[in-house]
């Protein structure tokens, strides 16, 4: 029986492995051996392992990092550092046949570090892509190098992740693993949902998903003040805010969150972690999602809702021609929210058309694990020149 370990540190990136690591525990073939960090076991970032607690699923190890309210650069790098301690102290114990990343966190490029020099394969999801306002750009390329197995989200990630040096035969496209989540989950209907939220809904409704620019020189800050005026001037609205993640700066956005939700208690509600029922659900009744979630551009289009991507973090993601970049300053985003409702209006599909979906995305890469033998894989990371 392969044992293959899988790591989660966040609440949006259990919720796209949630399929893949059910499926694993249900396989006769695979055992399931799952790394529980992060924000999940963070008090002030929901301590979203309970909800992996309350599906069922067994959690091998939990490897706590001192996670602040208000991480600077230099906390991250530390906490980086911390975790590769303990991954590797991990690793020895679990013995893993394969570890299986998803993304481009510190917490997992720790985990890369870790499962490399301890010679155990690496399977990585998502690899290829391009955020050019967020250091998880870096890490992300730099998890595709220590990878042994790639499972990318379409065709151009896949020439990308190769022309990185990555042997061809193990790099798979599989399609966006939050496209067979969306599938799996039964939406609220919208009388169910303002009860949930304890919200009623009105004529225009935004999601707000805003996570802080990590490289280069960005005012946080202020954009978000920018957001958060430009969303003022709308009449008739409700606004759904989910917290900022555990990235360095996340603690003054949220601070911001808070104190809007408090002086307009009728109109707002903020969540800590929704969870993908509320989430998905959020996304088929809003008007629009706002901010800079890749949720606005691999889920959003999925729901026909329109987004809107604010600044450089995300910058250089395919997208459909539903996502609206827009630059910080606040006529900008004034401007896209102004083009954004008039398109959820306009009903046009060919708007929506989704570059990341494919179906049973995590039965396809159980395929690959179970296919491969990983007595016999050979670690050793030869370089594949496009150019020979």
């Amino acid at each position: 029986m392969k044992k293959i370990c899988v790591i989660t540190g966040s609440r949006a990136e259990y919720g796209l492995l949630k399929n893949l690591i059910i499926g694993i525990k249900n396989d006769k073939l695979l055992k399931l051996q799952l790394i529980v960090t992060g924000s999940h076991l963070s008090r002030s970032h929901g301590q979203t392992f309970k909800e992996i607690v309350r599906d069922g699923i067994k959690i091998n190890t939990k490897i706590y990092l001192p996670i602040k309210k208000n991480n600077n650069k230099f906390d991250i790098a530390k906490l980086t550092a911390i975790a590769i301690t303990k991954f590797t102290d991990a690793f020895k114990a679990l013995n893993p046949d394969i570890v299986i990343l998803l993304g481009d966190r510190y917490e997992i490029f720790a985990a890369a570090y870790s499962a490399m020099n301890g010679n155990t394969p690496i399977g990585h999801i998502h690899g290829g892509e391009k955020t050019l306002g967020s250091l998880d750009e870096s890490m992300r390329h730099a998890i595709t190098k220590m990878s042994k197995l790639h499972f990318v989200s379409n065709s151009s990630h896949r020439k990308r992740v190769i022309q990185l040096g990555e042997l061809p035969r193990y790099v798979y496209n599989v399609g966006a693993l939050s496209y067979e989540s969306i599938q799996n989950v039964n939406l609220l209907s919208k009388t169910s949902f303002e009860k949930k939220i304890n919200l009623k809904l009105q004529k225009y409704n935004f999601l707000v998903v805003y996570h802080p620019e990590t490289s280069g020189r960005t005012n946080n800050s202020k954009t978000f003040d920018n957001i958060l005026n430009s969303l003022k001037k709308v009449k008739s609205s409700t606004f759904i805010f989910t917290l900022s993640n555990a990235d360095a700066e996340s603690g003054k956005i949220n601070d911001k969150i808070i104190k809007f939700v408090k002086k307009n208690k009728i109109s707002s509600v903020y969540f800590t972690s929704m969870g993908q029922e509320l989430y998905y659900t959020a996304l088929k009744h809003c008007s629009l999602l706002i901010g800079n979630s890749s949720s606005g551009i691999i889920e959003a289009p999925y729901f026909k809702t329109p987004s809107i991507n604010i600044g450089a973090r995300q910058v250089g993601r395919i997208s459909s021609k539903s996502v609206i970049h827009s630059k910080k300053d606040k006529a900008s985003i004034s401007q896209a929210i102004n083009k954004a409702l008039k398109m959820n209006l306009s009903g046009s599909i060919a708007l929506y058309n989704n570059p990341y979906g494919k179906k049973f995305s995590s039965k396809k890469i159980m395929s690959i694990l179970k296919k491969i033998n990983f007595k016999k894989l050979d670690t050793r990371k030869a370089f594949y020149d496009i150019n020979q």
